[in-house]
């Protein structure tokens, strides 16, 4: 497979010298409430963590794309110019480019150009530290590749002939493709695998009725620092996007000696490629499982609610919009004035701390809106409970907590804490005498059924 014209940051890996880039934003009238400033500097920090420098920043305002080169030819002649006299190696976009685009843009410029899209997948590239993270990469990668494969180089028109090839006819161009479509589908099959074993794993989870909350946020928000600062883990935390990748699971025990298990997960960012929304599908299955959401916010930001809103966005694409969340305004050690922010946002949610995960602060007052987070998901369920009816009494002890078990003659007196979701379907099936086949995997078992 030819991926030469894919451009990376660093590609070769050797060279301790950063790569030069120059970043580029082009305004249409549709974005008017977006901040091409504010979407720079992030697109900068993306560079950063990729591994690049950059040198200079251009904004245009047009009313429209170019069909063929996005930001026009004269445009594209003027950053040409530009990258020649500040001896720039890449160009970014701070948006989605056409691979049609992509390759008239590169003849003009004579430098190698790269969109969002294809910078973010660079940095989940090398972020990715175990097999299942660079599968879900992998996939993502070949998926944005496979069309950019169109007319990129002469060599790809050349026939190819040998073992091997499906033709005398085939060229290059088609063996290429027809490589990457065949390793697109051992990929999904793998993490079709992964996905049930998941599912599994989540299933043998919920026999021991532990709730499981996730930390939700914007990349850089500090998920990974609150998990050590709660759990007291060693996870990598680092001031860079996109440090997380891989869930990490680590027990918690609240206040009121109520075990929880916390999970830490890949953060979102503004307009996150849909491609990689689908090839995490496994890991942001660990989310929309969850019974509770930790949404951590960076209130040390300046479009810190312009995040929380992407953050809450993508959290509806994926299906976890309705699972009941407390939000953590993080990093309030670097406000000038701690209280006037987290105050006013906290107005609106229900359950909601200020902390500073770095400093340790608040951490307590965010364990107690966790405690009354899940206590208002749950109720004490005491019920009789015919001996003929072992089903109902399995169901009890596989999604609930069990506080007291009275056996008389023809029945047993249960008490046990669990979801009001539950608590009504037993006592459902006790007053209708409906079967109830208790078990994980029943679509049911995060209570929110």
């Amino acid at each position: 497979m030819n991926e030469d014209n894919i451009p990376t940051l660093c590609a070769t890996g050797k060279s301790e010298t950063p790569e030069r880039v120059l970043l580029l934003a082009c305004v249409l009238p549709s974005e008017q409430d977006w901040d091409p400033d504010d979407a720079l500097s992030e697109l900068t920090e993306l560079v950063r963590t990729a591994g690049g420098q950059v040198v200079d920043r251009v904004v245009q305002h047009r009313s429209r794309p170019d069909p063929a080169t996005y930001i026009g030819r004269g445009k594209a002649q003027e950053v040409a110019a530009l990258c020649q006299d500040k001896a720039i190696d890449l160009v970014v976009f701070d948006g989605s480019l056409a691979p049609g685009q992509a390759s008239n843009l590169e003849e003009v410029i004579d430098r190698p150009v790269l969109d969002r899209t294809g910078l973010i997948l660079d940095v989940f590239a090398r972020r990715a530290k175990t097999s299942e993270g660079k599968l879900q990469v992998e996939l993502a990668q070949l998926q944005y590749a496979l069309p950019r494969l169109v007319g990129s180089h002469r060599a790809l028109s050349r026939t190819g002939g040998g073992i091997g090839t499906r033709g005398p006819g085939e060229t290059k161009l088609e063996t290429d493709r027809r490589r990457i479509r065949d390793r697109m589908a051992v990929l999904r099959r793998e993490l079709r695998d992964l996905q049930s074993r998941r599912a599994t794993h989540r299933a043998a989870r919920r026999q021991v009725p532990v709730p499981v909350a996730a930390l939700v946020g914007y990349t850089n928000a500090g998920k990974s620092t609150l998990l050590n600062a709660l759990t007291g883990s060693n996870v990598l935390a680092e001031d860079r996007l996109f440090s997380t990748l891989d869930p990490t699971a680590r027990r918690l025990l609240l206040p009121n000696h109520q075990e929880l298990i916390l999970t830490d997960t890949v953060g979102f960012v503004r307009r996150l490629p849909p491609m990689l929304t689908a090839a995490f599908k496994a890991t942001l299955e660990e989310v929309v499982d969850a019974d509770l959401l930790i949404h951590v916010i960076d209130v040390s930001h300046p479009r810190w609610e312009a995040q929380a809103e992407t953050t809450l966005r993508v959290l509806h694409e994926i299906g976890a919009g309705n699972t009941p969340m407390v939000v953590a305004l993080n990093k309030i050690d670097l406000l000038p004035d701690p209280t006037v922010a987290p105050l006013r946002h906290c107005r609106g949610h229900e359950f909601c701390a200020a902390v500073s995960a770095l400093r340790h602060i608040g951490l307590e007052q965010l364990l107690e809106q966790v405690e009354k987070a899940l206590a208002s998901r749950r109720e004490l369920l005491t019920v009789s409970v015919p001996y003929d009816r072992a089903e109902v009494l399995a169901a009890i002890r596989a999604h609930g907590y069990v506080t007291e078990e009275l056996y008389g003659e023809s029945s047993v007196l249960v008490t046990a804490e669990m979801e009001k979701a539950w608590a009504g379907r037993i006592r459902n099936a006790l007053a209708r005498g409906d079967a109830m086949v208790p078990g994980p995997g029943q679509g049911e078992e995060n209570g929110n059924g």
